[in-house]
């Protein structure tokens, strides 16, 4: 996938998460997790964005694996809404798809480069 695909792909999924919170219920558990979320779903493309301004081979990979980790941390607060019932399951699986998705593209990318470092 191009660079600048990836990157407007993590921003849309960033603006997806950002309506969903300002969905989520007026609850102590759902505000809770709702900042997780957001807070990690919002980093996966700033993450990724810096990457590719890395300094160096290894710095590129470094920020590569700290936005693969965000968008494994949203699938984990995305599975939690569904599992706690807080939004329903047919609701989310959109969200959470695009976010396993990432997370792959991400984890592939990340081998790959450390592939091509050796």
């Amino acid at each position: 996938m191009p660079e600048r695909d990836l990157k407007k792909r993590t921003q849309q999924f960033a603006l997806r998460v950002i309506r969903l919170y300002r969905k989520l219920p007026n609850t102590e558990e759902a505000r809770i997790i709702g900042k997780q979320v957001l807070r990690s779903a919002t980093s996966v493309g700033a993450n990724y964005r810096s990457s590719q301004r890395g300094k160096s081979k290894r710095d590129f990979i470094a920020k590569l694996a700290i936005a693969e980790e965000e968008a494994d941390e949203t699938c984990y607060w995305l599975e939690l809404i569904i599992e706690a019932d807080i939004i329903s399951a047919t609701l989310l699986e959109p969200l959470l798809d695009e976010a396993k998705q990432i997370t792959a593209i991400l984890t592939a990318s990340g081998r790959k480069a450390k592939e091509n470092e050796k």
